[in-house]
This record gives structure tokens, sequence and C-alpha cells, in this order.
């Protein structure tokens, strides 16, 4: 018996299936993130910015996108 493994793709924890095999830097801009105000934890670390143009979404990846705000 063969049993089918299903990895799944996780950005803010919800599932995202359509991201598979894109750079990084491209879901970032579909969705119109601006890179110079987050940073990315992939995996459980942290992702280095000169890292975004170059990393390609796998499957099983689980990335968190926290964004910066000011306020008081």
């Amino acid at each position: 018996i063969k049993k089918e493994v299903k990895t799944v793709i996780k950005i803010n924890g919800k599932d995202e299936p359509s991201a598979k095999g894109k750079k990084l830097i491209d879901y970032l801009t579909e969705h119109n993130y601006r890179p110079s105000i987050i940073a990315i934890e992939l995996n459980y670390t942290i992702l280095p910015k000169a890292e975004y143009d170059t990393y390609i979404i796998n499957d099983g990846d689980i990335i968190e996108i926290v964004s910066f705000m000011g306020g008081g």
C-alpha cells in the first residue's frame, strides 16, 4: 500500500498551494508587501532580506510575514 504524502505551504497561517515554485519576492509583490518594511520567518528561522529575490517557495514551507508599524 502506497501512502500519498500531501504537503502544504502555509503563509501567515493559511494554505497557499499556488505559491509553490514562485520566488518569494514575486509572491510578496503580488500581495502588495513592501520588502523594506517586513520581516520573513521561513520555517521558524528569520530569512535575510538578501534572499527574498532568490528563495523559491517549496512544499512544506511555513512562512510568516511580519509588517513593521509605527505608532505610539
